[in-house]
């Protein structure tokens, strides 16, 4: 008896959506279940490297039944067990796969000319069978097992699992074709969709027509893909659209790749790569799920792996995908020791200099299309910065910022902004903020606009993270416009140094007084050179964490200690001024200890922090609007 299984609730909203979407591109599900068959066939190769009682000529065979109105898609490769027949077709097998699917239906209902492609994402390709099928049977007997089994389902809420009969190891997934898609038991149909997208598949993809020879009626048994290893054949040969669907079959993303890598290395290492730079960050990624698949490592043609971490550093898997075919590795190495293996440690460095050339190239001579594909990776590369030592410089050159001096939406790279500097430039100046609005009007600019000296704007919150473990760049320091201690031209420094302390001579009294009235909130009170408009602002000590590193962390739910910054008055203020005039004249007056609170509440204010206590700022701000209101 049937046993009647419920398919996960995943799975129920992805085959609703499924069935019910309409596809422009209707030819996916073929090309899906191809290369499903063609997976299949690889690890079955790969087995055999090591049981070579299961070495078998792989094949792929379609078959098309007019009269019952079925599409098969068969191959001998692996197969499944049972468990594997429920794990795989039952469940989608990624924790970000509700919020994907929550987001994609969004995406569908708002405009679905511009939802992101259904197939390809969280490894969902068999179920696009049932765009095409209003039945789906699959059976399979794995390699090395003698049980064979055979699942079913109409797509809706259930499947079945029952023992079945099959002579053979392998799989055929049987398509109980909708009337709408019956063009597809055609064979010219077939064929033009295989030499599409599946041409460069190296099992032979056949499929048994009808013709007419001599007048009479014959069978004619066909290969319809030419099997040739595209990495193999030279660029002049292979069109742009095979090389889009290649790239497709490997990454799952069906838009162009912004940028194809063809090359081959000799000497100590042989071996060829074809690599592809993507134009868009892969959909999942939005989720927090990361690619499982590296580039597929191939040896003389005979297919490894996917999943090889050694080949390139984790970061990159976001953007880079392809293929490198080895001369040198043995065919049996396993892949638990890949990782371990000098030669492929050797493939590895090539490559992803190969790729920092390749992106450094673009930044350098086509920058509209580098800041674009910056725009999407730029989280990616910055996490290579913060955490590939290795590759720290190469890294370090492809991060962009705007400055203020370069204006919204322009961006700079480090060696820019240091190429640029005047010569008595000491340091690269940077501030950190939420937003360009946030940061651009800030009073810790003022010096530096005053100077005509340009600072980057840090308005990534992972910025802060990546300039600070950068530290210093081109032998000069990084350092933040927001610190107690500014690294200034040695002239301006002493000239600078010079104003303030005058300023403190004049008035230790009202300094002494605010460092008192206001020690629960700052851990000092100085004059400061820096500003030239605004009346103060906060800064901190060299090892304090900025107010952006400590709003990101409360973000996270992380402790964020409460750190006393340094309140910088600007000597040349006429409120500054007034003050100490009152102070020198009554000394114990009331609404001084007012004016404190109010210069630190702006301070705050000026760098888009929250207020302590909002409504006593608005009691504060109305008594003093009141008194000078009185006495005009």
């Amino acid at each position: 008896m049937s046993k009647h299984m419920q398919f996960k609730a995943e799975v129920k909203e992805l085959l609703n959506m499924m069935i019910n979407s309409i596809y422009s591109n209707r030819e996916i599900f073929l090309r899906e279940l191809i290369a499903n068959a063609a997976d299949a066939l690889d690890k079955r190769r790969f087995l055999a490297l090591t049981h070579p009682e299961l070495a078998s000529e792989g094949e792929i065979r379609i078959t098309a039944d007019d009269k019952a109105g079925t599409l098969a898609i068969s191959d001998n490769g692996i197969g499944m067990t049972r468990e594997e027949l429920v794990e795989n077709l039952g469940t989608i097998a990624h924790s970000g796969s509700r919020g994907f699917l929550a987001e994609l239906k969004k995406a569908q209902e708002d405009n679905p000319a511009t939802a992101p492609e259904l197939i390809g994402q969280f490894g969902v390709g068999f179920y696009a069978a049932f765009m095409a099928a209003d039945k789906v049977s699959v059976l399979t007997k794995k390699a090395g097992e003698e049980q064979a089994y055979l699942w079913e389902s109409t797509g809706v809420d259930t499947f079945t699992v029952n023992e079945a009969e099959k002579d053979a190891c392998g799989t055929t997934v049987t398509l109980h074709l909708k009337e709408d898609f019956k063009n597809y038991l055609e064979y010219w149909t077939v064929s033009s969709i295989v030499r599409k997208y599946s041409d460069f598949i190296e099992y032979p993809i056949r499929m048994s027509h009808k013709t007419t020879k001599d007048g009479k009626e014959v069978i004619e048994d066909d290969t319809l893909n030419t099997m040739k290893a595209i990495w193999l054949r030279p660029e002049s040969e292979v069109t742009e659209d095979e090389y889009k669907s290649f790239y497709s079959h490997l990454s799952g993303d069906y838009e162009a790749p912004l940028k194809r890598i063809v090359f081959s290395a000799e000497g100590t290492s042989e071996f060829k790569a074809l690599l592809f730079l993507a134009a868009k960050l892969p959909f999942q990624y939005q989720f927090g799920v990361r690619n499982k698949k590296t580039l597929s490592l191939y040896v003389k043609r005979v297919f490894i792996t996917d999943e090889c971490p050694g080949l390139l550093p984790d970061y990159m898997n976001g953007f880079v995908s392809g293929v490198v075919d080895s001369s040198d590795l043995p065919l049996n190495i396993s892949r638990e020791t890949l990782q371990d293996n000098p030669q492929v440690k050797r493939i590895s460095n090539a490559i992803v200099k190969r790729v920092f050339s390749e992106l450094q190239k673009m930044m350098e001579k086509d920058r509209p299309n580098y800041e674009k594909f910056y725009g999407e990776f730029s989280r990616l590369i910055k996490e290579g910065a913060y955490s590939d030592w290795e590759n720290r410089e190469k890294l370090q050159n492809l991060l962009l910022f705007e400055t203020m001096n370069g204006g919204a939406g322009k961006l700079v790279s480090l060696k820019e902004y240091s190429d640029a500097m005047p010569p008595t430039q000491k340091a690269i100046y940077f501030i950190t903020g939420e937003s360009r609005a946030a940061v651009e009007h800030s009073p810790q600019l003022e010096l530096f606009r005053q100077q005509k000296l340009d600072v980057l704007f840090l308005l990534d919150p992972v910025d802060e993270f990546v300039i600070n473990g950068i530290g210093k760049y081109a032998d000069k320091d990084v350092v933040s416009v927001s610190k107690s201690d500014l690294k200034l031209d040695e002239p301006v420094e002493k000239e600078l140094k010079k104003k303030t302390e005058e300023a403190e001579k004049q008035n230790k009294s009202l300094l002494d007084f605010l460092k008192k009235t206001l020690e629960n909130r700052v851990k000092d009170v100085r004059f400061s050179a820096r500003l030239t408009e605004s009346v103060c602002c906060l800064v901190g000590d060299e090892a304090d964490p900025s107010v952006n590193m400590q709003r990101i962390m409360k973000a996270m739910k992380q402790e964020a200690p409460e750190v006393k910054r340094i309140l910088e008055l600007n000597p040349d203020s006429p409120l500054i001024q007034a003050m100490a005039k009152k102070y020198d004249a009554e000394p114990g007056s009331p609404v001084l200890v007012d004016y404190a609170a109010m210069l630190y509440d702006q301070a705050l204010l000026c760098e888009g922090s929250e207020l302590p206590d909002p409504a006593a700022f608005a009691r504060r701000t109305a008594k003093l609007m009141t008194d000078g209101l009185g006495r005009d």
